[in-house]
């Protein structure tokens, strides 16, 4: 589904490349059928923004929501299992998902930022792509409530996926990430701390050796094409 490509690309941080496909990217997402009026539009607002913002500004103020706060992280992992090992067995398990699916990560990001996992979901089956959001609705939904009391434009990639995913989280997992503390952009000890601590448990940091790009599916090959 196109449509996991475009959420990804919106998700991504912000080049001269994204704003300069942003007038097809609004068309794809107005055309799409498979998302409510209200979504759709809020998206297309989101484009716009993108699209038409200083890029320099764009981009500050994505750092801002999505990197200064773990609370707002895109790798669904960090929510899920924290820095238990379980989440290190759970990235194995996800990337065995993407090469069972001909996809093999080109750079060091992990496999469980969010716009690598929708540009995965983008390759498969409908209905299949469902399932596998379906999975990450307490995740989605708390992500989507946190970035609405932000008030930012982003909340509606999420508000799309829920859509998306035809399915209601459940209750008591998502009892449990409303019960998380917020963390404080702001407090760059505790962030720099933070990060520290996850580099340590999981190697190299999450995005060396690979910038963010407006088209996610750059940070994936697929080696039967290329061989061909």
């Amino acid at each position: 589904m196109v449509i996991f490509k475009v959420l990804s690309a919106l998700l991504s941080y912000p080049t001269e490349a994204l704003q300069a496909v942003a007038p097809e990217i609004g068309a794809v997402i107005l055309n799409d059928t498979a998302l409510p009026d209200d979504t759709g539009k809020a998206l297309a607002l989101l484009v716009v923004k993108i699209g038409s913002g200083d890029l320099l500004d764009t981009q500050a103020a994505y750092v801002e929501l999505f990197d200064r706060s773990r609370s707002l992280s895109l790798h669904l992992f960090e929510h899920v299992h924290g820095e238990s090992r379980d989440r290190g067995q759970a990235m194995v398990d996800l990337r065995e998902r993407y090469r069972a699916a001909g996809l093999d990560l080109d750079c060091n990001e992990l496999p469980d930022y969010l716009p690598l996992f929708l540009e995965y979901l983008s390759v498969l089956p409908a209905n299949e792509a469902r399932e596998n959001l379906a999975e990450a609705a307490h995740v989605l939904r708390a992500l989507s409530e946190r970035l609405q009391k932000r008030d930012t434009p982003y909340a509606a990639v999420f508000a799309a996926l829920e859509a998306l995913s035809q399915t209601q989280p459940d209750e008591t997992l998502l009892a449990e990430l409303r019960a998380a503390k917020s963390d404080d952009p702001n407090d760059l000890a505790a962030l720099d701390q933070a990060w520290e601590e996850a580099e340590v448990r999981f190697g190299p940091d999450a995005s060396a050796g690979c910038p963010a790009a407006a088209d996610a599916g750059r940070k994936f090959h697929k080696p039967e094409v290329i061989a061909s």
